[in-house]
């Protein structure tokens, strides 16, 4: 979609208004809250992106891809222990990008 072809061009604020129409439309699409909160993290707000990264993870509690990045959040904001549970679900869930 278009708010993954703004992310590819590191033009997260449009990715993030096309995620926040695509809650809007579907406010179950877990995929729209992990790519939102990837946005949030590529622009250093690691609170928003841990909130959208919670959201995706509470809606669909197998997606390793959103885990994986939520530890990513917790290591930038010094959460280590945070950051290493995160990962190792992650990996437990098959992630291995």
């Amino acid at each position: 979609n278009r708010g993954v072809a703004y992310y590819n061009l590191k033009q997260y604020e449009r990715a993030i208004d096309d995620y926040d129409k695509a809650v809007e439309l579907d406010p179950n699409f877990a995929m729209a809250y992990s790519n939102r909160g990837g946005a949030y993290n590529e622009l250093g707000q690691y609170e928003r992106a841990i909130q959208d990264l919670d959201k995706a993870i509470e809606l669909k509690p197998d997606y390793a891809a959103a885990y994986n990045n939520r530890g990513k959040c917790y290591g930038a904001l010094g959460d280590t222990a945070k950051a290493q549970a995160d990962f190792a679900k992650a990996k437990e869930l098959g992630y291995s990008g």
